[in-house]
């Protein structure tokens, strides 16, 4: 049996995890960490990380990316604990501070926990490899009117993928208004759209002359992301330290 502690387990996505979870057997949520109190709850919730006394092998984070520092502390203070960081938003620095923490604790990071999105980057590399730069390159991703930071980390995952098959010399390029000139060859544009309630939406554009190939993925619902966390849960149980990723689960 796998205890999880989840972080964020008031909001949407921590809701789906809770739900998931309550469907299989070999997993459990011991304890729940969320700065919004709810009335009832199948399990005990705190404030903080730190207030939890529960045991647990793996911590699930779909709480917000202020909450980094205090879960790679609790990890250290807690040694074979991994942390499954679901979280999207980190910033450069923070995305450093995951790296150099990955060589003392074991942690499962991706930008995007679907199998499909991971498939499609995949696809995505593969595809820049046969097309080179004679077809340039923009992606498209579209999301629900709550969602906070743009470009989505699912979108940077490719536009990553497909620069570093490209020896990382491209640069990124986000919307188009505030420059007047021509494309340069060495791009990758990234472009948001935000309405409604559409949960994930993204677009690999390869444009080159007279041809035009695109790669898409659309989220018809919030539970595969659930899915992709707690089968990573299961994963990282008793894993020693370094930095997994869904390739990992591919």
């Amino acid at each position: 049996m796998t205890n999880i502690i989840l972080c964020g387990c008031n909001g949407k996505m921590g809701h789906a995890v809770q739900n998931l979870v309550h469907q299989r057997e070999e997993c459990s949520i011991v304890a729940g960490v969320d700065i919004t109190p709810q009335e009832a709850s199948p399990f005990p919730v705190y404030a903080s990380l730190e207030a939890v006394q529960e045991q647990a092998q793996v911590v699930v984070d779909f709480s917000h990316p202020s909450a980094l520092s205090s879960i790679l502390e609790y990890c250290r203070s807690h040694p074979g604990t991994a942390a499954v960081l679901c979280t999207t938003g980190y910033s450069a620095e923070q995305t450093q501070e995951i790296q150099k923490a990955a060589k003392e604790l074991p942690l499962f990071y991706s930008r995007n926990m679907s199998l499909g999105v991971n498939l499609l980057i995949e696809l995505a590399k593969k595809a820049e490899s046969v097309l080179g730069d004679g077809f340039d390159v923009e992606i498209v991703e579209m999301h629900h009117n709550q969602k906070i930071d743009a470009p989505s980390g699912t979108a940077l995952m490719i536009a990553d993928a497909i620069n570093q098959v490209r020896e990382n010399s491209m640069q990124y390029v986000y919307d188009r208004h505030s420059q007047r000139k021509k494309r340069e060859k060495k791009e990758i544009g990234l472009h948001s759209v935000r309405g409604g309630s559409i949960v994930g939406e993204h677009q690999v554009i390869f444009a080159g002359q007279s041809e035009v190939l695109t790669l898409s993925h659309s989220a018809q619902s919030k539970e595969l992301f659930a899915v992709g966390a707690v089968n990573a849960a299961l994963f990282m149980s008793c894993k020693g330290p370094g930095l997994y990723d869904m390739s990992h689960l591919i």
